[in-house]
């Protein structure tokens, strides 16, 4: 064995013991220092603006000297939120970039320390899908702001996770909003308000072409039994039936 090859499966050891000690994390450092920008007016305790590949988060701090930010996966595992772009604004209104937290990354959490225990706190998490889902970090309100022409208004192809909400429209956005939330997460899943359309659509189409098979079906059906009668093979007469005939002979 050359000394490379020593080199490179110490190399993988060490990844693996960190990966299995939970050190390896989604956020790096050049993921904090990102630049963004954030609607620093909001008007709820948490607010939540989602786009296509990843949503911003406003959060008020009150009193708070720490942060941890993560999520339960399928398995029961707490899996550390992906931000990036982290930023403070002071209540004078000054605004700090990541260099003013003290942050801890790993694989299961990440924690960070705001440079006031009193301020806003924004990030920027990756995302994908119909699906949104966020840790609940502070009390108060909550609001949720849908990316624009999408929808949460038809059940089962939709929904909103705890159910005690109201919806209003911001511009081309819905907003839904929660005056306050006693579970760990927030869950939301919408659809495209033009899918509606297209789900009509192709419901309409299969209605009909159903309609038209049963019409067609009861047609051929009606033409075989005229075929029959035309043919004398009619069984269904009362006048055939045996038991009209009266008794048999010898017993009249």
């Amino acid at each position: 064995m050359t000394g490379r090859t020593r080199l490179a499966l110490a190399a993988v050891g060490v990844l693996a013991l960190l990966a299995i000690a939970g050190c390896l994390s989604p956020v790096s450092d050049a993921d904090l220092k990102e630049n963004a920008t954030y609607d620093w007016e909001a008007n709820a305790s948490a607010t939540y603006h989602i786009y296509t590949n990843n949503y911003t988060a406003v959060l008020d701090l009150q009193n708070r000297s720490s942060v941890e930010l993560y999520l339960e996966d399928a398995f029961g595992s707490n899996q550390a939120l992906p931000i990036s772009a982290l930023q403070f604004r002071h209540e004078n209104g000054t605004v700090v970039n990541d260099s003013a937290f003290a942050v801890e990354t790993g694989r299961s959490k990440v924690t960070f320390e705001p440079p006031a225990p009193n301020g806003t706190v924004a990030f920027t998490v990756s995302r994908s899908g119909p699906d949104f889902r966020t840790p609940v970090v502070v009390d108060g309100s909550h609001e949720v702001l849908l990316p624009p022409g999408r929808e949460i208004a038809i059940p089962f192809v939709s929904r909103a996770v705890p159910g005690n909400y109201t919806t209003r429209t911001v511009g081309d956005r819905v907003a839904i909003k929660w005056e306050s939330v006693d579970r760990d997460s927030i869950l939301v899943s919408f659809y495209r308000g033009r899918d509606v359309w297209l789900f009509g659509g192709l419901a309409g189409i299969v209605l009909s072409v159903g309609v038209i098979g049963l019409a067609y079906y009861r047609r051929q059906i009606s033409e075989l039994e005229e075929q029959r009668k035309e043919l004398g093979l009619d069984v269904g007469n009362e006048d055939d039936d045996p038991r009209d005939r009266g008794p048999p002979p010898g017993m009249r």
